[in-house]
């Protein structure tokens, strides 16, 4: 598999697993499908993991730790991510409306330096490794300040003692992470679906500004939730229930895609994957015939008059790039 160069020597496979969905996202996930699930994508050259507390609350951890604490711990990359401390709460925890994993214990925001040293501790507890690789401030939507002031001077003093060689963020916006790589000399971003087939906000500042200071992306939410995947009624957008508006686009893409021999997953890994900026390829997977088939996109052959068609009417922002230099 393609690999590419993060930062501090980190090198990674152009296509990672992410593990939200390996957390219950949405629906249950066995024990024996999340192990099959991550065991191809070993088999296939996946080198790069990505998790967080809050996937599953903790159980995404846990069940990805259980693999790779089998393998040479040089020969993958490991990203997991702070901001969060999961807590029993007392008495019975409330049903979430996301993961359906099955732990009691529930994520509190906390983006002081303490909290994030407390935060990675447990994260390798979950684990059971004795380091991770990339450690991202998690969805600081609504904590900026303490998120400068107090998870990535953490990070910072992390990085700096060789804990992790990398620091960054995870968001589902493209606009605050400008700021933060404007405050904080950081290597990359995970951004999850603001740079996909419906949606290209990033264009605007965000991947001009990580061109410029080389900051990595780490892409995530190609399919958007899985629009891209199966546009159809009730498909989701961001997690939620797509409207009728985008899923009429997504209709659109995937009717060109149809005419044009080739698949609208394929399309939509592809585009992603175009854009120089773009390190990594964050796929999720439930079960192991996902992330194959997540793979088999990437190399499926999309002819370039798809791609010119894309661009004459205007399906995506003319300052995109795509595969082939169309």
């Amino acid at each position: 598999m393609k690999r590419a160069r993060l930062a501090n020597g980190l090198d990674v496979t152009a296509i990672g697993l992410g593990t939200a969905p390996l957390g219950g996202l949405f629906a249950p996930v066995s024990d024996a499908d999340a192990e099959a699930t991550i065991e191809r994508a070993w088999s296939l050259g996946v080198r790069f993991f990505d998790t967080a507390p809050l996937y599953g609350f903790g159980l995404a951890e846990r069940r990805l730790g259980a693999f790779l604490r089998q393998q040479p711990r040089d020969s993958y990359v490991i990203s997991t991510k702070v901001g969060r401390l999961l807590r029993a709460p007392e008495g019975m925890a409330a049903e979430d409306d996301h993961y359906k994993s099955g732990q009691r214990e529930r994520p509190v925001f906390d983006f002081s330096h303490d909290g994030v040293m407390r935060s990675v501790e447990e994260s390798l507890v979950r684990l059971g490794l004795d380091r991770v690789d990339v450690l991202l401030v998690h969805d600081p939507d609504d904590h900026y300040d303490d998120a400068v002031a107090g998870a990535f001077r953490a990070l910072q003093r992390l990085r700096a003692d060789g804990t992790v060689k990398a620091i960054g963020a995870g968001m589902n916006q493209s606009e605050m992470p400008v700021r933060f790589a404007e405050a904080v000399p950081v290597d990359c971003f995970l951004l999850a679906g603001r740079y996909t087939l419906l949606d290209q906000g990033a264009l605007d500042a965000l991947f001009p500004v990580c061109a410029a200071n080389n900051i990595g992306i780490l892409l995530g939410g190609l399919y958007n939730s899985g629009i891209l995947a199966n546009p159809h009624a009730g498909a989701k957008f961001d997690y939620q229930d797509a409207d009728a508006a985008l899923i009429a686009r997504a209709h659109e893409l995937d009717g060109l895609c149809r005419r044009h021999g080739t698949e609208l997953k394929a399309a939509a890994l592809q585009f992603c994957m175009a854009h120089p900026v773009v390190t990594v390829a964050v796929m999720g997977a439930r079960n192991a015939a996902e992330i194959a088939d997540n793979i088999a996109m990437s190399e499926q052959a999309v002819p370039p008059a798809f791609w010119q068609e894309l661009r004459a009417r205007g399906l995506v922002d003319a300052r995109a790039p795509l595969p082939g230099g169309v």
